[in-house]
């Protein structure tokens, strides 16, 4: 694994280890470029607090510590200063200048919950046999992709459909078609692949290699052992081959 962009720290509450551990290990894996990217910050005009983002009171510690890491590692890694953030159409650009101005070098879109804002809630691992609320997944994917303002998509087929495999599959063309349109890769997640999660599923490898969209390996890292795990990439290295998906390892910041 060359690059990886998607990485997370502690101060997302629900991973662990040092900063400086994450890129220790990804020296030691053989990774060359590491981008950081935990749950975008915001402060929300209704006061809704999120519970998977840094909040408001470590944000800055985040920019600050892998400004740090950037400047004191660049002779053995190139790190990039990122963040997973979802797309909600009332928000969006709010957010998006609110990560800006925190120094975000680039995101990747993790669509964890539907609805125009955050407040209105379905997550998006849920179960679900609803076909208009897949629709809207779909809908906010492709409108997410068509902003051009992510680097790619991550996990996109989170949403646990659990109706027919057809619609399943349909919706997921419609997204890897986007994706292609627009030259942007999709995720093949190994956090999904590490706890046996329903993603990533054939479903999806159908819809990329039908649609011949790009897929990029993504370790979701919530751990920094989770960058030296060997096994994560066989098994991805795998379903790229069987499914002849069009892998790409690095991509322009």
């Amino acid at each position: 694994m060359i690059a990886n962009y998607h990485t997370h720290t502690f101060r997302c509450g629900h991973a662990v280890g040092t900063d400086r551990e994450y890129v220790e290990n990804a020296i030691k894996s053989g990774i060359k470029i590491l981008g950081f990217s935990d749950h975008a910050p915001y402060t929300f005009e209704d006061g809704h607090i999120s519970c998977w983002r840094i909040p408001k009171e470590k944000e800055e510690d985040y920019v600050n510590s892998i400004t740090a890491l950037k400047e004191e590692y660049k002779n053995d890694i190139e790190i990039h200063l990122g963040y997973e953030m979802e797309y909600y159409p009332k928000e969006f650009n709010d957010m998006y200048n609110y990560v800006k101005n925190l120094k975000a070098e680039y995101l990747i879109l993790g669509q964890h919950n539907l609805g125009e804002t955050e407040k209105e809630f379905h997550p998006t691992p849920m179960p679900c046999d609803d076909i208009n609320k897949l629709n809207k997944y779909t809908e906010l994917i492709t409108e997410a992709i068509k902003t051009e303002k992510f680097l790619y998509v991550a996990h996109p087929d989170i949403f646990r459909f659990t109706g027919k495999k057809e619609i399943f599959y349909n919706a997921l063309l419609k997204i890897a078609n986007t994706a292609k349109e627009y030259n942007m890769p999709l995720e093949i997640n190994f956090l999904g692949i590490r706890d046996n999660r329903h993603y990533p599923s054939a479903t999806f490898f159908e819809a990329c290699r039908d649609s011949g969209c790009k897929v990029i390996f993504g370790a979701d890292a919530h751990d920094p052992k989770d960058l030296v795990r060997k096994e994560d990439i066989e098994k991805a290295e795998k379903i790229v081959k069987d499914y002849n998906l069009n892998l790409v390892e690095t991509l322009k910041i």
